[in-house]
């Protein structure tokens, strides 16, 4: 049964706008706290919104797949592989783009490759979707059922085994050590203080997971089409979900950082209930307006805007504009970006500087859906 579903399209476009929104605040100092991740353990919305994309990543592939295994063995790994090599690569440019920075004295010198962080978020994507790919195309939709239970099983047993007594710590997870000896400290993610990587090696066994579920989600709603049974199906399978990963919680703490496979199945059932409320309204009742114009526009150019909002800021950063001086009394430089916040957007409200911040991430999301609405009005589909 060949339907589409509009709501899959909000569904995933709207995703790539949060993303963009909680990517690119004003200022990181001044964040309201739903826009913040959650300091470790514990879920805040902005922890829902990479989730949500794997999953949508995975409704994706279910369109796909029956043609790529239709294609056969040869076809399929070309696919496959070079979409992974792409997004990773992608991923990685990003990372390092735009190659060159200023220095303390004010020169610009070329950004090493030894400090440079391998993993990221479209490294993450590129991972997931690569082995969620074929373990759905060699285990089909069964097998690739069993198979996500095993892993999040599996990865489970891996972090209590290597430290029963600490598992789930910045300190005590055993992935930190794993991920030092392969990428090396350097390559790593320091924001936590340490090198600690939120998108490496070890906590991609649950991500994967997260792309196959999508995937299953995609299967069931192609295979019962539009139909009262299909929406009912998936808002008791989100609440099974939810309710799972709740008890799951209370020995297996929700952890977007390390990734818990209880995080997977809570955020999971949380994107089933809020997808089966997208269909019922967009495709049941076609109650379609301008808000869902408005992510419809992102999801069609879903990973080209997301690469777009970093490459755009990182290559105004090499642009200084004079803005005032620092306490020492040399000048203070800002790019067009930060120039734009500190004196367009951060005036607004000087009682509460997370409203300027909120302001400024709000125009970026506007300027980043203006290209998006280009690309949709000339027809053009950058897909990846």
């Amino acid at each position: 049964m060949n339907q589409r579903f509009y709501s899959l399209d909000v569904f995933r476009g709207a995703t790539v706008a949060l993303m963009i929104l909680v990517n690119n605040p004003g200022s990181w100092g001044h964040i309201f706290p739903p826009l913040e991740h959650a300091s470790w353990h514990g879920v805040t919305p902005t922890d829902l919104v990479f989730p949500f994309f794997l999953f949508a990543v995975g409704n994706a592939m279910a369109f796909v797949m029956p043609k790529l295994d239709a294609a056969g063995e040869g076809a399929f790994w070309k696919k496959v592989i070079i979409r992974s090599l792409l997004i990773f690569g992608i991923g990685m440019f990003l990372n390092w783009f735009p190659f060159i920075k200023y220095d303390d004295a004010g020169k610009l010198v070329a950004k090493p490759f030894e400090t440079l962080r391998i993993f990221g978020v479209l490294q993450r994507i590129a991972v997931s979707y690569f082995f969620a790919a074929i373990i759905v195309h060699y285990c089909k939709v069964r097998g690739s059922f069993v198979a996500g239970m095993f892993i999040l099983l599996f990865y489970w047993f891996l972090c209590v085994a290597a430290n029963p007594s600490d598992p789930y710590s910045l300190g005590g997870w055993f992935g930190t050590n794993v991920d030092k000896a392969i990428l090396g400290e350097k390559h790593m993610y320091h924001g936590e203080g340490v090198a600690f990587d939120p998108e490496g090696l070890m906590n991609s066994f649950a991500a994967i997971v997260q792309v196959i579920l999508g995937f299953l989600v995609g299967n069931y709603i192609l295979q019962k089409g539009k139909t009262a049974e299909m929406l009912n199906g998936l808002f008791v399978a989100g609440c099974v979900l939810v309710f799972a990963g709740f008890c799951w919680d209370m020995v297996f703490p929700l952890n977007k950082k390390i990734w818990t496979s209880s995080y997977t199945i809570y955020t999971t059932g949380l994107a089933l209930l809020i997808l089966s409320m997208m269909i019922y309204l967009l495709d049941f009742k076609n109650t379609k307006g301008v808000w869902s114009r408005f992510f419809d526009v992102f999801g069609k150019n879903a990973l080209f805007i997301f690469a777009m909002s970093a490459l755009i800021p990182r290559s105004l950063g090499l642009i200084r504009i004079q803005n005032g001086l620092t306490d020492a009394g040399k000048p203070k430089y800002l790019n067009p970006l930060g120039w734009f916040y500190e004196n367009c957007c951060k005036p607004l409200f000087t009682g509460d500087p997370r409203i300027g911040s909120l302001i400024y991430a709000l125009c970026f999301i506007a300027m980043m859906w203006f290209l998006a609405w280009l690309l949709d009005k000339k027809k053009i589909y950058i897909k990846v």
